[in-house]
């Protein structure tokens, strides 16, 4: 028998088509960090312009046995694009290549598969594969299209099998989001509840590893995982962050460390993890960490305020926090630790840290906790002017009047 090798261990090639659209990554660097991330060993990477997608076969039926040629040259077992392919697309690169092809999509879906730890993460990724699969049953099914013949002319079972197994994942389907609704209604509870103490609620957002949770556990003091890899947590963790007596008048604050972003984050996703990303729209600031050691850090801002545009969390206030400083060249450090910058026509107010180092970090402390004390007296100013006690007890304004 052939030996089997370990997912771990399976080489593919990634392709990447430019179609002319900005930002495109040339040398597929984090495409090849995914595949990475998820257990493939990138083996080989192929570029290539078209001005539109190819409507069969996405890069043409050339640019197709260009890549087969390379992939069985350099021995690999998968191809990987950095676009998303439709459901035929996909079909047909594995008839003309002869061996899988899978897109960024189920790449990014897989990794959230290997990394989901809770309840709600785990229900969520898969809501996400579910919907993922239900428009690729024409390919994981295609050996039911051959009806075979009958009696009466009215074919075989195929399509009967078909529909069933489209029936099976749309009722999977169903289940998923009635159990996510739950959660997300536990998650509503646990955060009134945070209201009714009046905390400070603050979310940590930004591009996958920037090193927020990183600086989650620098700050809080906490355990969280946190690595050197893309989407090293996916699942929410929340903590109480004591600003200490000088700072904050010994006042508490809630930090969440939410799923990092990434470019073309599938929209699945994005719908799937609707309640956990909930916590960024909810929150009273955001902390969008920024890794200010890589050179595509502006563009990487631009994704997280378009996914934040998408869960209706634009408006929150945002503090931005460039992290990772001890990783920038020396003649690139900032010449202060706190100023303002300009991001698509909003001036923000930004601190330079390092979550590993320390440094900046008193800086970031003191930033929240003036935040946290303006909120509490202006929640106090709003109480005052809302009290029944500058109205008399029969709703007159201060009426000397009683009833008798």
């Amino acid at each position: 028998m052939p030996e089997t090798r370990a997912p771990e261990h399976i080489d593919a090639v990634l392709v990447g088509v430019d179609f002319g659209l900005p930002h495109f990554d040339h040398d597929l660097e984090e495409l090849g960090l995914l595949a990475e991330t998820a257990g493939l060993n990138p083996v080989a990477r192929l570029t290539c312009k078209r001005k539109a997608p190819d409507a069969a076969l996405f890069v043409g039926t050339g640019k197709a046995e260009e890549i087969r040629m390379l992939a069985q040259a350099e021995g690999a077992a998968e191809v990987l694009f950095d676009q998303a392919l439709s459901p035929v697309q996909q079909r047909n690169l594995e008839r003309a290549i002869g061996m899988p092809v899978n897109d960024r999509t189920l790449l990014i879906l897989e990794i959230f598969a290997q990394r989901a730890r809770s309840h709600e993460g785990k229900l969520q990724v898969e809501l996400a594969r579910l919907q993922y699969l239900s428009t690729r049953l024409v390919r994981r099914w295609s050996h039911l299209e051959r009806q075979q013949g009958g009696i009466g002319g009215r074919g075989g079972p195929g399509e009967t099998q078909i529909e069933l197994d489209r029936r099976m994942i749309g009722e999977a389907i169903k289940r998923t989001k009635e159990r996510l609704t739950k959660v997300k209604r536990q998650r509503q509870t646990q955060r009134r509840q945070r209201e009714r103490r009046e905390a400070f609620n603050i979310s940590l957002v930004g591009y996958t590893n920037a090193g927020k949770s990183t600086l989650f556990n620098a700050l809080v003091k906490a355990r969280a995982y946190a690595a050197d890899q893309l989407f090293a947590t996916l699942d929410t963790t929340t903590r109480q962050l004591y600003l200490g007596d000088q700072e904050g008048g010994g006042r508490s604050v809630s930090l969440s460390d939410t799923v990092g972003f990434i470019r073309d984050l599938p929209h699945g996703l994005v719908e799937a993890f609707q309640a956990t990303l909930q916590e960024a729209a909810d929150a009273d600031l955001l902390l969008h960490v920024v890794d200010a050691a890589n050179p595509a850090w502006h563009e990487q801002m631009q994704e997280v305020q378009r996914v934040l545009g998408e869960i209706g969390a634009l408006e929150v206030p945002q503090l931005v926090v460039f992290n990772k400083l001890d990783a920038v060249d020396a003649a690139k450090r900032p010449l202060a630790l706190q100023d303002r910058m300009d991001l698509d026509g909003r001036l923000l107010d930004r601190i330079f840290v390092s979550a590993q180092s320390g440094e900046g970090l008193p800086v970031l402390r003191n930033e929240l906790a003036r935040r946290a004390q303006e909120a509490a007296e202006a929640r106090q100013a709003l109480e005052s002017d809302e009290s029944p006690t500058a109205f008399g007890h029969n709703g007159g304004l201060n009426s000397p009047m009683t009833n008798e």
